[in-house]
C-alpha cells in the first residue's frame, strides 16, 4: 500500500476535472443537492478511469476505482497478476488530468522487484532517461515496454508524465 504524487495538469483527459472541482467546492458550502451531483461527479470520474485501466488489457480481479475531486485523489483496489501490471495501473490512474495523488490499496499475486519512477520534464526522451537510469542510452525500449499499452510510440511522452523504470 502505498501513495504516489502527480502532476494535476499533466495526462489523459477522461473526464472534466475543473468541473469537478467546481462542483466539490459547491459541496464545502453543505447544501444537499451540491453534495449529490458531488457523488454523481465523483463515481463517473472514478468509473472513466477505470475503463481506462481496462482497456489497457492488465490482469487485475476486483479492480476498483473512485475518485475524490475535493482532494484529486484516486483509490484503486484489487488483485494485480504481477508487481508490473500493478505500477502500469498505478500510473493509469496518475497519468489523468485533474488527479494529484493516487492510493495504492492493490496487491500483488507474484511478487517481484518494483520498479523505481521517472518524472518526465521537458528535453527528455527515453534515451536520456534511460541514460541516467541505467547508464546506457540503448536501453530505451526497456522503458517503452515497460510502458506499454500507455505509450504507443517511444517519441510520444510529455512533461509532467510519470514513467515506470523497471529494475535490469
Amino acid at each position: 500500500m502505498g501513495f504516489f504524487s502527480f502532476i494535476k495538469d499533466a495526462g489523459q483527459k477522461l473526464f472534466g476535472h475543473k468541473d469537478a472541482e467546481a462542483v466539490a467546492a459547491a459541496a464545502a458550502a453543505d447544501d444537499a443537492a451540491a453534495k449529490e451531483k458531488l457523488d454523481a461527479t465523483n463515481r463517473a470520474a472514478g468509473d472513466a478511469i477505470q475503463a481506462y485501466i481496462e482497456q489497457q488489457d492488465l490482469t487485475i480481479t476486483g479492480l476498483v476505482v473512485t475518485y475524490d475531486a475535493a482532494s484529486s485523489t484516486v483509490n484503486i483496489f484489487g488483485v494485480a497478476a504481477d508487481q508490473a501490471t500493478k505500477e502500469k495501473a498505478l500510473l493509469c490512474c496518475g497519468n489523468v488530468a485533474g488527479v494529484t495523488n493516487v492510493n495504492d490499496n492493490m496487491s500483488v499475486d507474484q511478487s517481484e522487484p518494483e520498479a523505481t519512477y521517472h518524472d518526465v520534464v521537458s528535453g527528455d526522451n527515453l534515451s536520456k532517461i534511460s541514460k541516467a537510469a541505467y547508464g546506457d542510452p540503448n536501453k530505451y525500449m526497456l522503458i517503452f515496454e515497460a510502458n506499454k499499452p500507455m505509450l504507443s510510440h517511444p517519441d510520444k511522452i510529455y512533461p509532467g508524465q510519470k514513467l515506470r523504470i523497471p529494475p535490469l
